[in-house]
C-alpha cells in the first residue's frame, strides 16, 4: 500500500481545530424551521483562527434530517478572520428522533471533522381554550392565582367538614375584553379550576 504525503504550503496549518459555538444539543420540532444556527470557529494549533478554511456542512441522508436554506443536505462556506462559519435557517422534516451533522473543514492540505448532535421531537397537540381569546394564558394564569387564593381562604377558615367546604372567587373585571365581564372561580374541597366564558 502506498502513501503520499501531499506537500504543505507556507501559509497552511500544520492542524487544524474545531470548536462548536453555537448548536451542540439543539432541539425543535418536527417539520419547523432552524431558528438558531450552527456555527463553528476553525483554530490552527497555536489557537489561531484560520481565514478563508472551507467549511462543509452536511445533515443524514435518511431519518431525522432537513435540508439547509439552499434546499440542499450539504452547505460549503469560508471562515471569516474570525475563523468563524455558520449555517442557519435549515427545515427540518416530519421524523422525531436524534441525528448529527457532520462537519469537515480543511485548508490547503490540512483537514479535520467533527459532528454536531440535534433532535427533532413532536410537536405537542394539546391546547388550551378559553373562548378562543387570543389572551388564553393570561386567563389561565388569573384564574389559578385566584384558586390558590381561594383555597388558602378556605383552609384558614377551617370548613365545616373535609371534602364538604366550597367557596367562589369572582375576578371582578376581564382585563382582555372591551366589555368587562365576570369570571367566577370554584373551589371544593382540594382546588379545582373551572374557567367561565370571557
Amino acid at each position: 500500500m502506498l502513501f503520499v504525503r501531499l506537500p504543505l504550503h507556507a501559509d497552511d496549518p500544520g492542524s487544524l481545530q474545531i470548536r462548536i459555538i453555537e448548536g451542540e444539543g439543539q432541539s425543535y420540532p418536527v417539520g419547523s424551521r432552524a431558528t438558531r444556527g450552527i456555527t463553528v470557529e476553525v483554530d490552527d494549533e497555536n489557537g489561531k483562527p484560520v481565514d478563508r478554511a472551507s467549511v462543509h456542512f452536511a445533515l443524514p441522508e435518511n431519518g431525522p434530517t432537513g435540508v439547509f436554506s439552499n434546499g440542499s443536505k450539504t452547505d460549503l462556506l469560508l471562515t471569516g478572520a474570525d475563523g468563524r462559519a455558520g449555517v442557519w435557517g435549515m427545515r427540518w422534516n416530519r421524523q422525531p428522533g436524534f441525528f448529527d451533522i457532520r462537519i469537515t473543514v480543511g485548508k490547503g492540505q490540512t483537514r479535520a471533522g467533527t459532528v454536531v448532535s440535534q433532535h427533532l421531537v413532536e410537536a405537542s397537540g394539546t391546547s388550551v381554550s378559553a373562548g378562543g381569546s387570543s389572551h388564553k394564558w393570561l386567563w389561565i394564569g388569573l384564574a389559578a392565582a385566584a384558586g390558590v387564593g381561594a383555597g388558602v381562604a378556605v383552609a384558614a377558615r377551617g370548613g365545616s367538614s373535609p371534602g364538604s367546604c366550597s367557596t367562589t372567587v369572582v375576578l371582578a373585571q376581564n382585563p382582555c375584553s372591551a366589555t368587562p365581564t365576570n369570571l367566577g372561580v370554584t373551589v371544593i374541597g382540594q382546588p379545582t379550576i373551572n374557567l367561565g366564558h370571557p
